[in-house]
């Protein structure tokens, strides 16, 4: 895994699997993103069946077969969609392409798990929601800055367990790496196909807010963007953040950027401030600064029984991706409600267009 590059982080986690060898078959269409790795890293472990492999770009499935071997690389997308064994498909399109991969694959009579942003536009949301009411198939979203991270799924525990009480407020900071900018596909300083900052890695942080507050829905009260300092990208938001009010009175306020020093030892320093009635939670995620090598999972919690820190690296797990299994074998919510997914990308679109441009 690596720690370094944000774009190619694929957690690995220990092996936990809710169904036996060949009883859940996944495929991997579309290798845009590396996250792909992340997403079948964490079903493979729940004890998914991984069988096949789709991308035009021959060196990205060479790549995914060097990794995941006990895939076949397929001819082509219908290959996949016409296998009656597949039962999820996982997919990391370009970003503006997600939804119209989802669209298909629901179609097919599959479920569909994306890497986020799970689409760009509102007019995307509107046709995913009419296929999911039509089809009955799933839409789910891989929230990794939630989902594949211990001390974010420990700290949702601890809020279930009222350590701190109401949660009211969420401050997140969601800083990443841009690394040598030449790497990156085209596509991603295009804002019709990445869809900003604030739809991109705005949602990671707009999904954990409504996850911790417990909130349904929420209005984006402010948000704003800017280009400090990529002119040679012009479409490119290298800052953004946002303010958002939910229907439960809980507010919050997140920063994203792509500004993570080289110096330090992983792709950014995420941390979330979690606010309660009864006392707060800090989220160190991937690094604690100046005091280890680059290990994250660190855990604060401050409340009535005093000052408690939490190494919470290799404990936890990651139990969304068998829940997730269950849900599509048992047609059940348990990993994720299909609104919360679909409130959160609504969410993160509307802070995007909603953004003030700030700079230049």
């Amino acid at each position: 895994m690596k720690v370094s590059d944000g774009m190619n982080y694929a957690p690995e986690g220990k092996a936990a699997p809710v169904v036996g060898p060949g009883e859940f078959v996944i495929a991997a269409v579309s290798l845009e993103h590396g996250h792909i790795y992340g997403m079948c890293n964490g079903l493979t472990e729940a004890g998914a069946t991984l069988k096949w492999v789709y991308d035009p770009d021959p060196k990205k499935v060479e790549a995914f077969l060097e990794k995941f071997p006990q895939a076949k690389a397929a001819s082509s997308e219908e290959e996949v969609l016409a296998d009656p064994e597949v039962k999820l498909v996982c997919g990391a399109a370009v970003t503006s392409e997600r939804c119209a991969l989802g669209l298909r694959v629901m179609a097919a009579g599959k479920d569909y798990f994306t890497d986020k942003a799970p689409l760009t536009t509102l007019e995307q949301l509107a046709a995913a929601r009419e296929m999911v009411a039509k089809t009955g198939r799933k839409y789910m979203v891989y929230y990794s800055e939630r989902l594949h991270v211990e001390a974010a799924v420990f700290a949702g525990q601890l809020i279930e367990q009222g350590a701190i009480g109401r949660v009211f407020h969420v401050d997140g900071f969601g800083p990443h790496r841009i690394g040598d900018p030449t790497k990156r596909p085209d596509w991603f300083y295009e804002r019709e196909k990445y869809g900003g900052i604030l739809c991109d890695i705005g949602s990671h942080q707009i999904e954990q807010f409504l996850f911790y507050t417990g909130a349904k829905d929420a209005e984006v009260q402010f948000s704003q963007i800017a280009n400090y300092n990529h002119p040679e990208y012009p479409e490119l938001d290298d800052f953004g953040d946002a303010v958002l009010v939910a229907d439960n009175g809980a507010t919050q306020h997140f920063r994203v950027d792509w500004f993570t020093p080289n110096g330090l030892s992983t792709w950014g320093d995420g941390r979330i401030f979690i606010e309660g009635t009864e006392g707060y939670i800090e989220l160190r995620k991937y690094v604690n600064v100046g005091n280890n090598d680059g290990v994250g999972n660190h855990v604060y919690l401050v409340n009535k029984d005093g000052e408690q820190y939490f190494d919470v690296n290799g404990k936890v797990g990651y139990p969304f991706f068998g829940q997730l299994i269950l849900d599509c074998i048992n047609r059940t919510e348990n990993a994720m409600t299909q609104e919360h997914a679909f409130k959160a990308a609504e969410l993160c679109v509307k802070a995007q267009m909603k953004a003030v441009k700030v700079y230049p």
